[in-house]
């Protein structure tokens, strides 16, 4: 089975229309989920990934509130969301702004919005988008919030889940809102909803169906311009001018849980869930979808992996226990399995490095090599639980646990 095999890129170069409007951050910046390229992957360089025992510089440490949010990094600034819940019914999410460089609180905005454990922690999951001067977020229960990125103020805000009558899925809505042109999407509904980010007026939505837990993810397929995410039973391209659906693969998960990120390239999609579920490779023609493989060697409980060379990296898990895999993308093969992570963690490559957190705290970098998980450094960051995806950015990794310990760490080089 041969294809060539390419580092997914955002399209921009190549798209016309509103593709073409799709605005590339900085790439030292981290302004939104998954990165500049929504693909997990940075291309910074100048940066210490050899570091003492003890590990590296802490610069400074947040208590943020519970929750899984990731953060993004943009001029300067640090932004994440968290839950003040402890039960008592006073319980709010909180949006964060951050320096950078000292861990200065700058700026917050808080809502009323409920813990809402189930089988976990609870709180927001979604990470913050920030577009020039506005930051966007999404709440479990469909509030969305357009913030001033200076100052925090509210811009507008809408109850996305109610104006639509979508249902709310089982966690809550945890999918990240993106920004293209003066559009702005989110997994609201039964295949998103699309806004206009100035005023927050609704474009288009699809229907009062429960959403799954991913986000969208931007493509151009033979000229064609969709977005691509899950659905709770399926993985769908939808029309971005629309909301309509240019192809559809059914892949239903127990719960609906299809949280983790499709990851494209060319012709091709990779897709995995959690549950025992497992992974495919797809190859989409038109409106015709066909099914390369698919196995169980897989399965994204909560973060996509990251493709490097052809090759997959991600926590596999099933009913409470998860390794470090590394899967060949071509024929599913795994190449090898690491078990030294004490459950599901999460990942972020800076070229041809891992950035791996794991349940427990530990922070970790290896190579991205197909030949055999190859550490580079290991330390103790923060304490349980650890399912939020870290973040390098201008020299700093920013991790969080459940509980809302945001840790800023210094790897710049001296």
């Amino acid at each position: 089975m041969a294809f060539s095999l390419m580092r997914f890129s955002l399209p921009g170069l190549v798209a016309l229309g509103l593709f073409s409007n799709l605005a590339k951050p900085a790439a030292s910046d981290w302004a939104r989920w998954r990165g500049p390229d929504l693909n997990g992957i940075s291309s910074e360089t100048g940066w210490q990934a050899k570091w003492p025992d003890d590990g590296p510089k802490r610069l400074w440490k947040a208590r943020v509130g519970t929750g899984f949010s990731s953060v993004s990094v943009a001029n300067g600034k640090v932004y994440t969301l968290g839950n003040s819940g402890r039960g008592r019914g006073d319980e709010k999410d909180t949006v964060f702004c951050f320096d950078a460089a000292t861990g200065k609180q700058i700026w917050s905005h808080a809502y009323e919005a409920r813990l809402d454990p189930k089988y976990y922690a609870g709180g927001p999951s979604g990470a913050p988008t920030v577009d020039g001067d506005r930051v966007y977020t999404l709440s479990k229960r469909g509030l969305l919030l357009c913030l001033g990125e200076a100052d925090g103020r509210v811009v507008w805000q809408k109850d996305v889940a109610t104006e639509t009558k979508a249902k709310r899925p089982t966690w809550g809505f945890a999918g990240s809102p993106l920004v293209i042109g003066d559009t702005l999407f989110v997994n609201v509904g039964a295949r998103g909803t699309a806004l206009a980010k100035k005023t927050g007026s609704i474009l288009w939505s699809t229907g009062r169906e429960s959403s799954s837990y991913s986000s969208f993810v931007p493509h151009v397929r033979d000229g064609r311009q969709e977005l691509v995410m899950f659905t709770n039973d399926a993985v769908v391209a939808v029309n971005p001018k629309t909301g309509g659906a240019l192809w559809s693969y059914p892949w239903e998960t127990k719960y609906g849980v299809n949280s983790a990120d499709p990851i494209l390239i060319g012709d091709k999609v990779f897709i995995s869930s959690g549950y025992n579920r497992g992974c495919a490779l797809l190859q989409v023609s038109g409106g015709e979808v066909a099914k390369l493989w698919e196995n169980k060697k897989m399965r994204n409980h909560f973060n996509p992996c990251v493709l490097i060379d052809g090759h997959l990296y991600g926590f596999d898990g099933n009913t409470g226990r998860a390794t470090f895999k590394c899967l060949e993308l071509a024929t599913g093969r795994e190449r090898w399995e690491e078990d030294s992570f004490g459950g599901f963690g999460a990942v972020q490559a800076i070229g041809k490095k891992l950035l791996i957190i794991s349940n427990d705290g530990e922070l970790i970098v290896a190579e991205a090599t197909a030949d055999a998980f190859t550490e580079i450094s290991r330390a103790q960051v923060t304490g349980p639980k650890c399912w939020t995806t870290p973040v390098l950015a201008n020299g700093r990794i920013y991790c969080r646990n459940s509980r809302g310990d945001l840790t800023c760490l210094d790897v710049s080089e001296k």
